[in-house]
């Protein structure tokens, strides 16, 4: 028969564990590579387009024959002025009566006025203008030499053109048996082996990860909480992605990455990692919930970032069809 002190030994080991398995082990610390080592890209020192190069006309038949059903499923938020927004982002829909009523048939004509950071608001694809890592963008472009008043003269997001990728969805939170991940939990590289084994799904080169982790459920719901921090991966994650030759990581959060960091000596770490380094674009504040209720985890991944000549990026409405 066991005593008192060792019933609470025990007891206080198991405690220890739970919590130990409730908590994700932290990312160890990560400082950018010098330029040296990062540039010039895979691609070439005049590359401007990045992860969008994986894209051909062999990756795009891979991601045809993901459709077999015909149905699809639209990824992207509706705009409107309830929408959570980061800083001094604004978004305001004017209507204008253009035209009207002439004719016989009484022709009338209505259009809009949209005042808005087109490029980053609401469903967004962050291009690769959009972070820098000192003095410079992606492919060691000098940030302050190609960025004038009217946009940046190198890196724009009309360079990257349509993209038409196989998708495949990692559900952490369903992986975990929640509708929503604790705030600030950090996605590991576990998590993202038992996911795919879960779902039968692997990925490589050209294609596209999207990671669903419920945050988005506090979207336009409760914009405070849901802009107050948000579970994502850290670097490990992202160096996993990246090792696999992915073209875009999403979720439906809104930054990817899990915020606040937890290495406070860094900020937004994950963006520079895939951004700047790697040349690999960030998908933010997807709707994944019909995809997850579905349990559909690969699929066609349709997208086109508008032709914003020298945009940091661009607001989309990705479609996934499968």
């Amino acid at each position: 028969m066991r005593s008192k002190a060792d019933t609470g030994m025990l007891s206080a080991a198991l405690i220890l564990a739970l919590a130990t398995l409730s908590q994700p082990a932290r990312a160890q610390g990560w400082n950018p590579p010098p330029p040296e080592q990062r540039c010039p890209s895979k691609w070439g020192a005049s590359d401007e387009r990045g992860a969008a190069n994986l894209q051909t006309p062999q990756s795009v038949l891979k991601a045809s024959r993901m459709i077999r059903e015909g149905r699809v499923y639209e990824l992207g938020k509706v705009l409107d002025p309830s929408i959570p927004r980061s800083g001094a982002r604004s978004y305001s829909l004017n209507l204008a009566r253009t035209s009207g009523p002439n004719g016989r048939n009484q022709q009338r004509g209505n259009e809009e006025t949209v005042f808005t950071e087109l490029g980053q608001i609401g469903t967004q694809f962050d291009g690769l203008a959009h972070q820098a890592l000192g003095p410079h963008l992606y492919n060691c472009v000098e940030n302050d030499a190609v960025a004038a008043r009217t946009g940046f003269t190198k890196l724009g997001v009309e360079k990257i053109g349509g993209l038409f990728t196989r998708g495949v969805m990692l559900d952490i939170a369903a992986l975990k048996g929640v509708d929503i991940l604790p705030f600030s939990y950090e996605i590991t590289v576990a998590d993202l082996e038992e996911a795919m084994k879960r779902e039968r799904v692997d990925f490589g080169s050209g294609d596209t990860v999207l990671l669903r982790t419920g945050w988005g459920r506090h979207y336009g719901v409760n914009n405070a909480l849901f802009m107050s921090g948000e579970p994502g991966i850290g670097i490990a994650a992202a160096e996993f992605l990246a090792k696999r030759n992915i073209m875009m990581v999403g979720s439906d959060n809104w930054a990817v990455e899990i915020r606040p960091y937890p290495d406070k000596g860094l900020f937004l770490p994950v963006h520079g990692f895939m951004l700047v380094v790697n040349g690999i674009f960030l998908l933010e504040n997807l709707d994944l919930e019909a995809l997850s209720r579905d349990k559909v985890y690969e699929f066609a991944l349709i997208l086109q970032p508008l032709k914003l000549k020298g945009a940091t990026g661009s607001t989309v409405a990705p479609m996934a069809v499968r």
